[in-house]
């Protein structure tokens, strides 16, 4: 009982958090009421993160990411933008087999994520930033989940298709930006344009790349979902 009173004053939390949806909140409210209890760490740290401010991965982008881990059966997984660690830790849970790879710049989540990633053995916290150390790594990654700072997205293409697998998936989040995305930038706020424009530019180059098949789905803030392409489809 004590359990399920916490899973809903989080799941309450969490609907509170996010104040704008693309997706209309009955929906979304909806989609939180359905969706089981995951494993009891998860759900501790969901909670610690919400009640902190701290982002993490939407609720409904769960059971999305959770279906396609189970598809695909990635052997190695990229992340960029570990958080608190919460998304590499709830991927691991999915597939514990996976090597996973997961990068992260900022010093108070960080230490967050050495004291939830130290005890995972297929989990390898990289300190620093996303892009410099992108340009070093060498692949291939059958999955990366690119989850950082979203004016960076459209520089990290060129290495992020360059280390993912042929038939790897590349799947971005937030790229809808609560809906932001699809307006003028003209009806943008001066400070943010720069991060408007660079994230439309990345959802054309990701949709208009040879070497992707890419889908953007209204999944939680919004998530390009590609494929890369093998040498004989291009």
């Amino acid at each position: 009982m004590t359990q399920r009173i916490a899973s809903r004053s989080f799941r309450a939390a969490m609907q509170s958090f996010f104040i704008e949806m693309i997706v209309e909140p009955n929906i979304t409210t909806y989609l939180y009421s359905i969706e089981p209890d995951g494993p009891e760490d998860l759900e501790q740290l969901r909670s610690y993160a919400l009640s902190r401010g701290v982002p993490i991965i939407r609720r409904e982008m769960e059971p999305f990411l959770k279906v396609l881990l189970k598809s695909s059966c990635p052997g190695t997984i990229l992340e960029i933008g570990t958080g608190i660690g919460y998304s590499a830790l709830f991927m691991n849970r999915i597939v514990p087999k996976a090597r996973i790879t997961t990068i992260e710049n900022y010093e108070p989540r960080l230490e967050e994520a050495r004291k939830v990633l130290h005890p995972e053995p297929n989990i390898e916290l990289l300190e620093g930033d996303g892009v410099q150390i992108l340009t070093r790594l060498t692949g291939p990654y059958d999955l990366i989940f690119l989850d950082s700072a979203k004016g960076q997205y459209l520089t990290m293409l060129p290495d992020l298709i360059r280390v993912l697998s042929e038939g790897g998936i590349l799947l971005a989040d937030n790229v809808l930006q609560d809906g932001e995305l699809v307006k003028s930038r003209y009806l943008i706020p001066r400070r943010q344009r720069t991060i408007h424009s660079r994230m439309r530019q990345f959802v054309w180059e990701v949709k208009h790349h040879p070497e992707l098949d890419s889908a953007l789905l209204t999944v939680g803030d919004g998530v390009m979902l590609c494929r890369k392409k093998g040498k004989e489809e291009r």
